[in-house]
């Protein structure tokens, strides 16, 4: 009923032709790791089982992972239709119903060399179900035990670029055949409508950084600008003294909000700053644990809107400790986004850079998510729809990673729900690009 092939999880297209030529059985079990796979009592059975009963074109599982001598669970999460990262976590095992992997297989029209496991389970979603069974069914070896703020900037990582055009090649692909996929036609924007006293707002929310705040603060204030701009602080509630800290900066640049004590969140704190009558033109964006790069920054900004006639600019951030000593992979330029194809790419990639500045009257009609995770990419990829995106590739701010970083080193099950939440922003927004296409 199964054959089994071991093949590595970046595999040429002409492997994946030749596993759905050769496979005869009902079902064809893929294995992507290199090492050891054992199955809990009954695993595969059950697996078949499930995979039978919801007539899946592709199965898969959690399972336990051996991590340094130690064995713990590792939970999956559902596969949506925005759960296009080429990075997605199936876990090892990849149960294809023959049928389908065969399907699929003929209509690979590209010769990829690494992508041609993940051109297949994109071809395969368009042929049934993706059935996530949770329950954990086998063990396998985790080889790669990185910290997840480690991995995030796999993708951005020059030594994979390679690899990541035949995946955006790939998932481009992909969005053409499902409707999603959207051409180089961008709305104009008129920089100059409304009213606003100031050009530029520098934005920084935050809830109990008083370790940090300062820094931040005096980054913003200290920008050399031909233009007038404003600092708004939006603080959610702090109770470490940072209240304090913020109230002791005598400075009429600065802007200080107090949010009620209702639910906020990073999201609402933005729509708080964005919607105060003192917001400028230009609302940029500052963390409240990281600082500027120089004082010019606010500068390019504004030069940049005005040069690329954009509804947002996405800069280059440096990855430092606590102390600006640089931390590898050190710069953060995020050149997957490409003028050709960066609005349709950004729909496989995790996220789009920082830091980043939007047009406030476009940013006012759309508002943010009021979550503490994944706020700024899910405005992104609603601009991105019908706006021009401009990127300024010069390092604009110092990313700074110490403790309390939200995503420094996450339990899998907080990368999980991470994970899960910018999918559904891409099944959302893969969804309202099929409309607007339909529509057109």
């Amino acid at each position: 009923m199964i054959t089994r092939y071991d093949i590595p999880l970046h595999s040429p297209s002409s492997r994946i032709r030749e596993i759905a030529s050769e496979s005869k059985t009902l079902f064809t079990l893929i294995y992507s790791k290199p090492t050891e796979l054992k199955w809990v009592d009954l695993g595969m059975e059950r697996l078949v089982q499930v995979a039978l009963e919801t007539g899946a074109a592709m199965a898969y599982s959690d399972h336990f992972s051996s991590v340094d001598g130690t064995v713990v669970p590792m939970p999956v999460i559902d596969c949506q239709a925005g759960s296009l990262r080429d990075d997605f976590e199936f876990g090892g095992v990849q149960l294809y119903l023959t049928s389908a992997l065969r399907e699929a297989a003929s209509q690979m029209t590209e010769d990829y060399e690494y992508a041609g496991l993940y051109d297949l389970r994109l071809k395969v979603s368009r042929l049934g179900s993706l059935v996530h069974v949770n329950e954990f069914l086998y063990y396998e070896v985790e080889q790669d035990t990185r910290k997840s703020g480690e991995k995030l900037f796999d993708y951005v990582n020059p030594r994979n670029r390679a690899v990541q055009i035949e995946m955006e090649a790939a998932c481009t692909e992909h969005l053409k055949a499902t409707g999603a996929y959207l051409p180089p036609v961008f709305k104009d924007v008129d920089l100059f409508s409304g009213d606003f006293e100031y050009e530029a707002s520098v934005v920084i929310p935050c809830r109990n950084r008083v370790r940090t705040i300062a820094d931040a603060i005096r980054s913003a204030l200290s920008q050399k600008c031909s233009y007038k701009y404003n600092v708004i602080v939006v603080d959610d509630n702090s109770t470490d003294g940072t209240v304090d800290v913020i109230r002791s900066f005598n400075d009429p640049k600065l802007v200080y909000i107090a949010q009620d004590s209702s639910y906020h969140a990073i999201g609402g704190n933005w729509n708080a700053a964005l919607h105060h009558p003192k917001c400028g033109r230009f609302a940029l964006q500052l963390d409240s644990d990281d600082v500027y790069s120089g004082p010019d920054t606010v500068q390019k900004f504004i030069d940049a809107f005005h040069s690329m006639k954009c509804a947002m600019v996405i800069g280059t951030y440096r990855l430092t400790d606590i102390n600006l000593h640089e931390l590898p992979p050190g710069v953060i330029d995020h050149r997957e986004w490409t003028d050709g194809n960066g609005w349709n790419n950004a729909l496989r990639i995790n996220g789009l850079g920082a830091p980043r500045g939007f047009w406030t009257p476009l940013a006012r009609s759309i508002n943010f998510p009021v979550t503490k995770y994944g706020e700024d990419y899910a405005v992104a990829l609603r601009i991105c729809r019908e706006y021009r995106i401009g990127r300024i590739y010069d390092v604009m701010y110092n990313c700074r990673r110490w403790d309390d970083n939200s995503d420094a080193a996450l339990p899998v099950e907080k990368v999980n729900e991470n994970n899960l939440y910018k999918d559904r922003l891409r099944t959302w927004e893969i969804l309202a690009r099929i409309r607007m296409n339909q529509q057109k």
